[in-house]
């Protein structure tokens, strides 16, 4: 996690930065000690009463300053993204560590130390612009670089694969996951039956489906989440050769996620959860980080893998291509104003820069065409890369002309090419002045609707997935997909399901059916496999299932991952007056001093008075907050303190809560004998490391706690406090 750097950037940064930023600051208004005024810049006298006929009158049609007002206010909603409505955003910049001068020309991918300023938004995919942070789905994770050749938007997700191979069946998997059309349920969820009917019917579906179901579908903080381009994409370096890449995002403070339960009340208590995390955290100034890093394939390994490189369904384990990291992601700033930054900025896969390239990965293709024409209905019109947030930091110059929302002001009488009335400017760059070129892939093939036989293995990365995964994790995944089936009516989309997870891991199946007390069906008559069209004939389309032994790879799980450290977590401190002062001191000292953040929690709001006197302001009321927001929870000790929580209904739910959660619980003094009396006691019998007590001295305590939340969840909890998962 990144503090405010004093590294000085270069001469062409600093042009860079202030250009970005003065563009954006030309558009920001401010208001203090100014005039109330109409959008036409006329001072307004009232803005209470409008003009009547009388003061008990009709109001008059001539009131130009109301119909003003309410017409714009009547027109102040935009069409929300069909998918990834719901998003969070903030400024930033990208400095490159290691040149790739070698693989691409890229400019901002040259020189050593450069920064290149970039805006992120962060999204759920599924729910609307109201729905909840929580929810589990995939997690948009898109940047704009706003680079000296133009801006270069990398719209990737937090998941490296996706749920279909070719875009054509982009619209049927939406609908699927949508809520249902005939009653609009559910919202921002997946767990119905439209979304498990088409996902049962379409095989190529089953590794993203493991990645949905694991932890990473409901991350801890947009911070604390990898990042992904998900396709392939090219670098061409100044001779013209190609390299196939892949992007990653790795986050400094690693990954964390929450547990389905925990999703769950978050969504009830703070449904802006990630949304305020994130913009809490850059405004404290432990601003994200993420170490940026490419998979490097040499144009003549394009066909040496046992899947296809262009096949949006499959990842590059790392274990045979290591990532090499090559800069580092810091976002330092928020945005000024929620709308004109974060709801309008359009992001494209088609804004790409020289040096950099597509490929012929079909779902990719098709989002190529698509994101133009959404960015048309939402914004308005061709004009949208003029709103500030989209505008590119070099200088635009063409012949495009006129449109709604026009700002750019085009001088001289020539808006054609070529021409001699204007010199011949704007002219064609030239490739060694920067002009963009793309890569001489040589083709030969027919017109078909088909797909590459390369792209029928379904399964063999879905169960290298699961298996790569902690037993804690798998049993996270079985108790998701015994979740979202659950709450599917039909039988037949249940059953279907099954028959396909079999095919990835028996265990995996039984595991599920069990929770839902069925058999998992041997076949399924008449099943569809996507890779077949029409004329095939549906009774002998069988899946086909993976029998060989998978690839173990560790950077598939978050735990086998993990690091220790608890930098940005939040602890509760849970005290009432009468509070131990000594221990909560010792307490806040360390967690402060291990990066965290202590947040005092009390029966009433106001101050809480400590047994020497000390005054402490209280950050939470315990009626208007839930431990799941937090990271783990100290009791402060106190006779007269634990007397008014063990009275407290809500302080007993929330560590008894906590505790159920699995997080580092600790205590001093007295309140052990509160500790004693929740459901935590079993954990204490249980020898629980997780559970901090009995230390001679608050310091001693202090350290054992920080130590206890560093190592993260204690899962052998799991199994005492959750028998049934």
């Amino acid at each position: 996690m990144a503090k405010r750097s004093s590294a000085r950037p270069t001469a062409k940064t600093k042009r860079t930065d202030s250009a970005k930023t003065a563009d954006l600051e030309a558009n920001i208004e401010e208001s203090a000690g100014a005039l109330l005024t109409s959008n036409q810049g006329v001072p307004v006298n009232d803005d209470h009463n409008s003009l009547k006929a009388g003061d008990r009158g009709p109001s008059l049609l001539e009131d130009f300053l109301l119909r003003e007002k309410i017409t714009h206010f009547d027109h102040e909603r935009i069409p929300e993204r069909v998918v990834h409505a719901r998003g969070s955003g903030a400024h930033g910049y990208f400095e490159l560590d290691h040149s790739l001068t070698k693989y691409t020309r890229a400019a901002f991918l040259q020189t050593t130390g450069s920064r290149t300023p970039v805006f992120v938004r962060f999204s759920t995919v599924a729910g609307s612009r109201g729905s909840t942070d929580l929810a589990r789905d995939v997690r948009g994770f898109a940047i704009k670089f706003y680079t000296e050749e133009g801006n270069f938007d990398l719209v990737g997700n937090n998941m490296p694969v996706f749920f279909i191979q070719d875009a054509i069946k982009f619209p049927d998997l939406i609908h699927a996951v949508k809520p249902e059309p005939h009653n609009e349920i559910p919202q921002a969820a997946s767990a119905h039956d439209t979304f498990w009917d088409f996902i049962s019917l379409t095989p190529e579906s089953a590794h993203m489906i493991m990645w949905v179901m694991s932890d990473r579908a409901i991350p801890r903080s947009f911070r604390m989440m990898e990042g992904f381009g998900v396709h392939t994409f090219r670098f061409l370096n100044a001779k013209g050769e190609s390299t196939f890449i892949k992007w990653h995002l790795k986050p400094t403070l690693g990954m964390k996620s929450v547990l389905w339960d925990e999703a769950q009340r978050i969504s009830g208590c703070d449904p802006d959860f990630h949304r305020r995390d994130l913009w809490e955290a850059i405004d404290s100034g432990n601003f994200p980080e993420w170490q940026v890093g490419v998979q490097l394939i040499p144009e003549a390994d394009e066909h040496k893998f046992a899947f296809d490189l262009l096949d949006p369904t499959k990842i590059v384990p790392e274990e045979l291509v290591p990532v090499t990291p090559i800069g580092r992601l810091v976002l330092d700033r928020n945005p000024d104003n929620f709308f004109a930054e974060v709801e309008q900025v359009a992001f494209h896969t088609g804004h790409i820069v020289p040096g950099m390239d597509f490929t012929n990965d079909p779902l990719l293709q098709g989002r190529l065409f698509s994101y133009t024409d959404t960015q048309l209905i939402r914004l308005g019109g061709p004009n949208f890369h003029e709103i500030p947030i989209n505008r590119p930091v070099a200088p635009l110059h063409n012949n495009q002309r006129d449109g709604f929302m026009r700002q750019m002001i085009n001088r001289g009488v020539t808006s054609y090419d070529p021409n001699t009335l204007g010199g011949g400017d704007p002219r064609q760059a030239k490739i060694a002045q920067g002009g963009f070129a793309s890569h001489a892939e040589r083709l030969d093939a027919a017109k078909v609707r088909a797909r590459s036989p390369s792209f029928s293995d379904h399964f063999s990365q879905a169960a290298m997935f699961f298996h790569s995964q902690s037993a804690v994790e798998q049993r996270h995944i079985i108790n998701a997909l015994r979740f979202e089936l659950g709450k599917c009516a039909q039988q037949s989309v249940r059953e279907r399901v099954l028959y396909l997870l079999s095919q990835i891991d028996d265990a995996l199946a039984k595991g599920v059916a069990d929770g839902l007390g069925v058999l998992v069906p041997k076949k399924i008559e008449g099943y569809l496999n996507q890779n077949f069209g029409a004329d095939a004939d549906p009774k002998t389309v069988q899946p086909k299932k993976f029998t060989g032994k998978s690839h173990d790879s560790p950077a598939l799980s978050i735990m086998r991952s993990a690091k220790p450290g608890m930098q940005t977590a939040k602890i509760a401190v849970l005290l009432a007056d009468g509070f131990d002062e000594a221990g909560v001191k010792a307490v806040s000292q360390a967690i402060s001093a291990a990066g965290g953040e202590a947040k005092i929690i009390a029966p009433r709001g106001g101050m809480a008075t400590g047994d020497k006197g000390t005054e402490l302001k209280v950050d939470f009321s315990l009626p208007t907050v839930c431990s799941v927001v937090f990271d783990a929870v100290y009791v402060a000790g106190g006779e007269s303190c634990v007397a008014v929580l063990q009275g407290e209904t809500r302080a007993v739910e929330f560590v008894e809560e906590a505790n159920k959660h699995c997080k580092a619980i600790a205590c001093s003094g007295t309140a052990e004998a509160f500790l004693a009396s929740t459901r935590v006691q079993a954990s204490i019998e249980a020898g629980d490391v997780a559970v901090v007590l009995g230390h001679s001295s608050p310091k001693q305590m202090a350290s054992a706690f920080v130590e206890a939340i560093s190592n993260h969840r204690n899962w052998e909890r799991e199994s005492l406090t959750l028998p049934n998962g």
